[in-house]
């Protein structure tokens, strides 16, 4: 039991061994070791301060980019859509520049048909014409030639004068 109980002397000499470093202690590393602490807290602050910040714009740009995004694609959805309107304008346009034309050119065709026909029906009737002076004139010969012809033709002629 003598090494669980400390003697008198022992004890006086080992307090005051521990009292000599504690106080040496709190005279030179008590003051170095709190002030690095602080600056460690300190600094530890400082960083879950600047993370905090930094979090924060983060956020802020992070809302801002969706906001561009947002409008980006608002953009987009208007510039397709003027682009969609102007081209279904410039395709109406076309088609109703295409009907205008295809109708003056069946108009003209028309009229170039017509135009043929009449010059063609004038021909027929010029050919027919012609044809029936020459076989009366060659009818009128073959009935002048004989003299009984000639007097019923003379005899037509004055009745056909004294009716105008």
């Amino acid at each position: 039991m003598d090494l669980l109980t400390p003697e008198l002397g022992l004890f006086f000499w080992t307090l005051l061994a521990f009292l000599a470093v504690f106080f040496i202690l709190k005279k030179f590393a008590w003051q170095p070791i709190l002030s690095s602490l602080g600056e460690r807290e300190k600094g530890i602050a400082d960083s879950i301060a600047t993370a905090e910040r930094v979090k924060n714009e983060m956020s802020q740009l992070k809302n801002e980019n969706e906001k561009l995004l947002m409008q980006a694609r608002e953009e987009r959805t208007n510039m397709l859509k003027e682009a969609k309107e102007t081209r279904d304008k410039i395709v109406n346009e076309a088609k109703d520049i295409a009907k205008a034309e295809a109708n003056k050119i069946i108009t003209d065709a028309q009229q170039q048909i017509q135009q043929q026909k009449m010059a063609a029906l004038t021909e027929v009737k010029n050919e027919i014409g012609n044809l029936a002076v020459e076989v009366a004139g060659r009818i009128l010969r073959k009935q002048l030639n004989a003299s009984e012809g000639q007097d019923a033709y003379m005899k037509m002629l004055a009745e056909d004068i004294k009716l105008n």
